[in-house]
């Protein structure tokens, strides 16, 4: 597996304007090292703690986005690092977020989940919440955190039709919204299904297993 290899041939085939976070969880800190030594610096984890670890040890300029589901108690741990949290799925977590990010005296950029999965697994608001958070007098009262956009998971499934149509979904939902919020980002697509994403608006595609290989949680 030649993760620099991998990660440079990933860029090249990206369209401009699409970023790569190459998700390194699990992954020890030498193959994030060797992504890092081509010039990449956006890495995502899913755990707040083994973040934090990887953010001590790891060179400084390096980006942290959080992709994972993120409990409001670990928010503290990652608050005085964190570059963006893809995946803020509910009213009191981006209140927590918004705390915290006060306390470190900085602003934290999020984007908003929706759930667009039609499996049950995913994590997310409903586009009727997502649009009634963005509406509420408590979100204009949030200084320190910036809504700039929306990232949404699609099913787990080969079937292209059906990730077309939860991405296709997203993209609608996501330019209905942007004008109006100053929205910029559209986070959709992992190692599989990355390709339909960009077709779709993506503008961040979150891959792990094709730069790092498969990952193993034992």
């Amino acid at each position: 597996m030649d993760i620099s290899e991998n990660i440079q041939d990933l860029k090249k085939e990206l369209p401009e304007g699409v970023t790569l976070v190459a998700i390194s969880k699990t992954k020890p800190n030498e193959d994030i090292m060797e992504a890092y030594k081509t010039g990449h610096r956006i890495f995502g984890e899913n755990k707040a703690q083994e973040m934090t670890g990887k953010w001590e040890e790891l060179p400084k300029d390096i980006e942290w986005h959080m992709v994972g589901h993120l409990q409001r108690n670990k928010v503290k741990y990652i608050a005085p690092y964190v570059s963006l949290i893809h995946s803020v799925d509910s009213p009191r977590l981006l209140k927590e977020v918004n705390k915290q990010a006060r306390k470190e005296e900085r602003i934290i950029n999020c984007l908003l989940q929706v759930k667009i999965a039609e499996e049950d697994s995913k994590y997310g608001l409903s586009m009727d919440e997502t649009e009634a958070l963005l509406a509420s007098e408590k979100f204009k009262s949030y200084n320190y955190i910036t809504v700039i956009g929306l990232m949404g998971m699609a099913t787990f499934t080969d079937d292209k039709e059906q990730l077309q149509r939860e991405f296709g979904s997203l993209e609608k939902f996501y330019n209905k919204l942007k004008d109006q919020y100053g929205f910029t980002q559209l986070s959709m697509g992992m190692s599989g299904d990355y390709q339909i994403a960009i077709n779709h608006g993506s503008t961040m595609v979150r891959v792990g297993s094709a730069i790092f290989g498969e990952r193993n949680y034992s």
